[in-house]
């Protein structure tokens, strides 16, 4: 095994393996990245399968599991093997290449990651844990820059620490409040499913076409709805998290239901929407754009709500039970589960399918599974830290 390791390191790219650069998307999202006419292109079908399956069952975790992806970085012939060893986190449970983050979580435990908050910076970097002490050692999945508007708040979701704009190559979606902070839209930069729409603001149609960036977005695909409640206890009650998730039907969490996964990114740079600032937009434009989202439901879709917590007699305060993996309490805290509004309670309702909550002063668990994303569930625990005026 040694050897097929020093193989693998003389022949793969420093920019695919190096452990916290930005990802080299041409290698897992359909381009001709890897040389085909690579040495090790000519190794027997039977027996470069043999070692691509030994490695990949070998390095199951971060960061010896990098070694896994430098394969898909050899040459096109190890590549296309490789992606068809390597499982979907559903079904393996581990993230694996860059894509991972857009597809389901493992159906049968919870994924623990954890948030870093910079508030100079207004950034927030999610990352997958490597062990189960809340550590801040972790393998980087995503990053999101804060951008305030005049009229609503957006989270720009990045697969690059170095570059969160939306005419990068490793944009991969967005989230947008309204004016209050009571109202989000998860946006994905490409269609989450067949039959996806796109969806554009008004208020974008009024720019100057000369103001627009020549460096474009892939697209902007609703994927999920969040609305908090008007909470009339301020700060010492718990909030009331609503979400639609119109990506994903709500067949998805009943036994042999499927929720869509994405297998590849596109990265284009023609026929895309494109990047559009705010210019005379007013409050209640913004907000009905919001809310239209939540009103005009997908027929069908996943419903999720936040558990309810309990009030301690003798802590005097709201408690929820995340087994150990928050510490800290906080109105930011929540574990979101399978509405009733789905239908008829059953077992897979109690589920747990995202928590997440504060265990120092810029630290945050983010624990999800099937049959959100990792992309999702960021989203969902962005809208948790933006300011709610009319909820606190």
């Amino acid at each position: 095994m040694s050897a097929i390791k020093s193989i693998i390191n003389r022949s793969r790219s420093h920019r695919v393996v190096q452990y916290s650069s930005a990802p080299d998307l041409s290698l897992f999202g359909g381009g001709c990245g890897a040389e085909t006419t690579s040495c090790w292109a000519n190794l027997p079908q039977e027996l470069l399968r043999e070692v691509l399956i030994r490695i990949e069952e070998s390095e199951s975790s971060w960061p010896p599991r990098k070694n896994v992806v430098a394969c898909a970085g050899v040459c096109r012939s190890w590549r296309d093997i490789t992606k068809e060893l390597v499982k979907v986190p559903e079904l393996s449970g581990k993230l694996t290449f860059p894509i991972s983050v857009k597809q389901p979580g493992p159906r049968d435990f919870l994924l623990q990651c954890f948030i870093k908050r910079c508030r100079s910076a207004q950034t927030y970097r999610v990352y997958l844990g490597l062990n189960n002490a809340l550590t801040e050692d972790g393998k980087f999945l995503l990053a999101a820059r804060k951008c305030r508007r005049p009229t609503c708040t957006d989270y720009i979701i990045s697969l690059d620490t170095d570059d969160m704009s939306k005419g990068s190559n490793a944009y991969v979606g967005k989230l947008r409040s309204n004016f209050l902070g009571t109202k989000f839209t998860v946006f994905d930069g490409q269609p989450p499913h067949a039959g996806a729409k796109m969806t554009k603001s008004r208020s974008s149609r009024l720019v100057n076409l000369k103001q627009v960036s020549p460096r474009v977005p892939t697209g902007n695909y609703p994927v999920a709805s969040i609305s908090y409640e008007l909470n009339v206890l301020g700060s010492r009650g718990p909030r009331r998290m609503h979400c639609i998730m119109d990506a994903i039907p709500a067949s998805a969490i009943e036994p042999g239901g499927i929720a869509p996964t994405q297998t590849e990114f596109s990265h284009h740079n023609v026929d895309f929407l494109p990047s559009l600032p705010f210019f005379r937009s007013k409050s209640n434009r913004v907000e009905s754009f919001q809310s239209g989202s939540l009103s005009s439901q997908r027929e069908g879709a996943l419903v999720l709500k936040n558990k309810a917590p309990r009030w301690h007699e003798q802590l005097q305060c709201w408690c929820l039970n995340f087994h150990g993996r928050v510490t800290v309490a906080s109105v930011k805290n929540f574990q979101l589960v399978v509405s009733p509004e789905n239908g008829p309670a059953g077992p897979e309702h109690e589920n747990i399918i995202l928590q997440f909550g504060k265990v120092g002063k810029d630290l945050f668990t983010m624990d999800y599974r099937y049959p959100i994303s990792a992309f999702q569930a960021f989203a969902l625990c962005l809208s948790s830290f933006d300011t709610k005026i009319a909820c606190e």
